[in-house]
């Protein structure tokens, strides 16, 4: 049940304008899952992975990039969005505060704003990465 749980943010998805890819797949898994659309893996192969290590999840990846990469710049091009959960506080009808978590859909470079301490505090888990296929043919 515990794999079920770790694969089920293990896929690649595309729809006429995106491609979504899950942020549990580690580079070398991507680069090697029919899943996966080809020039992204080929995106992959040629840039991302100059700076990353083929064991990384894309999850710790995006969750430890920093603002003046140059990887920043790439996925700016893709026009990548990444969703996330995050906590949030939220009044109830009785004026108390609840926590709860909330899923967002960031750009890359907000994502990257926030240091790896603030993402930690906010409680932020990334889930899914998605990037425009019309961006994707243009690089």
């Amino acid at each position: 049940m515990q794999k079920t749980t770790y694969e089920a943010y293990k896929y690649g998805m595309q729809d006429t304008s995106r491609v979504y890819v899950g942020c549990k797949f580690t580079f070398a898994e991507m680069l090697e899952s029919e899943e996966v659309m080809f020039k992204f893996r080929l995106l992959v192969q040629k840039y991302i992975l100059e700076e990353a290590d083929p064991e990384d999840t894309l999850e710790t990846h995006l969750y430890y990039l920093g603002e003046k990469s140059f990887l920043v710049m790439l996925y700016k091009q893709m026009k990548a969005r990444v969703k996330i959960n995050i906590i949030q506080e939220k009044k109830t009808l009785f004026g108390k505060k609840k926590r709860e978590y909330v899923t967002k859909t960031l750009p890359v470079e907000e994502l990257v704003k926030m240091t790896p301490e603030e993402k930690e505090s906010k409680g932020v888990v990334i889930q899914e990465l998605s990037v425009s296929k019309l961006a994707i043919m243009a690089l």
